[in-house]
């Protein structure tokens, strides 16, 4: 019986996601941030798609969407939402190890409504640090979260910091090392 509960769980969050979608719909949500055609975004935690198959759409056929989720039925509801939608460039990636990206590969990386689950929070923010590009953004919100959650967690290991805040996002942008190696830690007024 438990091993049901998250496919009840993930089958009544799609249902209610669809809703979800038409008040607020994602394209609206992705306005916040620059995403251009010829992109490279990352949907960590995507769900069953509604921001990849947002993303999809603006970044076109020079871009590419890795919409990533370790759920199975996330993997198949985002593959079969894009090929009925005919877009060819969505990625479904389940994790099977830690090294799935390259360095610097992507331009975009939405964290949308998962940080909260996340148990090794250090540990990805490290990781979708390494993964992102020089200039690139790291969109996140999280409505489970305050400001101030979202902004000390994300900042604490000093890889980000916040440039921007929206309606219903925050922009991110990847620090540097300095030549020491340490990595400063920047709030919004100091870009």
């Amino acid at each position: 019986m438990a091993k049901d509960e998250p496919t009840i769980h993930f089958r009544l969050m799609a249902f209610f996601f669809r809703f979800r979608d038409l008040i607020k719909p994602p394209e609206n949500i992705l306005r916040e941030i620059d995403i251009r055609p010829g992109n490279r975004v990352l949907d960590f935690g995507c769900g069953p798609g509604s921001y990849s198959l947002a993303a999809a759409r603006l970044v076109g056929e020079s871009g590419k969407v890795f919409a990533l989720d370790i759920h199975p039925l996330a993997i198949k509801s985002v593959t079969q939402r894009a090929a009925r939608k005919g877009l060819k460039n969505i990625i479904a990636v389940f994790p099977e190890n830690d090294t799935l990206f390259e360095e610097k590969c992507m331009d975009v990386i939405l964290l949308y409504d998962v940080f909260h689950e996340i148990e090794n929070k250090d540990q990805i923010l490290n990781e979708l640090h390494k993964i992102l590009c020089d200039n690139g953004v790291l969109s996140f919100s999280d409505h489970h979260l305050e400001e101030k959650e979202i902004t000390d967690a994300v900042m604490k290991g000093g890889y980000f910091k916040l440039v921007k805040k929206g309606k219903k996002t925050y922009t991110f942008k990847k620090n540097h090392t300095s030549q020491e190696g340490n990595i400063p830690n920047a709030r919004m007024d100091d870009a």
